[in-house]
Parts: structure tokens; sequence; C-alpha cells
């Protein structure tokens, strides 16, 4: 298995709105387990958390971007303007042994 952590480090005051948004907009997507907020550490922090059985999983959920389904287009629309939330980002990837 393969988890999937999508950090974002966001402007003071909007780590809940965008974890609201990704909550609201990221439901039906199976892949998405858990969208959380820092308790300690860094400040700002939304971690999404993404499961794939391989890596190949997750190459063919990315490359679906290109082909939107209805429901993806409708959930691209919410988050038309997410970008303007967070200052940086990153993701990591780890295999599940």
């Amino acid at each position: 298995m393969i988890v999937v952590h999508d950090i974002f480090v966001c402007k003071p005051g909007n780590a809940s709105k965008l974890a609201k948004l990704f909550k609201e907009t990221m439901a039906g997507f199976s892949e998405v387990k858990h969208i959380m907020t820092d308790v300690t550490g860094q400040y700002n922090r939304v971690i999404m958390v993404s499961e794939y059985e391989n890596l190949t999983a997750y190459d063919k959920s990315a490359e679906a971007y290109n082909n939107p389904t209805p429901e993806m287009k409708e959930s691209m629309s919410k988050m038309q303007n997410y970008t303007e939330m967070y200052q940086t980002g990153s993701r990591e990837i780890y295999k599940v042994w």
C-alpha cells in the first residue's frame, strides 16, 4: 500500500478554512482517507492523507485529472481559489510494510 501526504502550509487564519474546503470537496474520492490539521509542530498546516494499492494506482489517479468526470469538475470548480489560502506545500509518499 502507498500512503500520500499532501501538506499545505496555510496563511494565518486559513488552515481551518482550507481543511473544511478539502473535507467537503474530497468527500466523494475514496482514496482520500483523512484531512488533518496540526496540533503540535509547525503551525497552519493542513495534511490530506490518501491511500493507493500501489504506485501504479497513484499514477492512474493523477492521470484522471486530465479527463475529469463531472464529479471531479464540480469539485475543481469549488476549489478554484484554494491556492490563495496557502503559502507553500509539499508531498510525501510512503510505502506501508
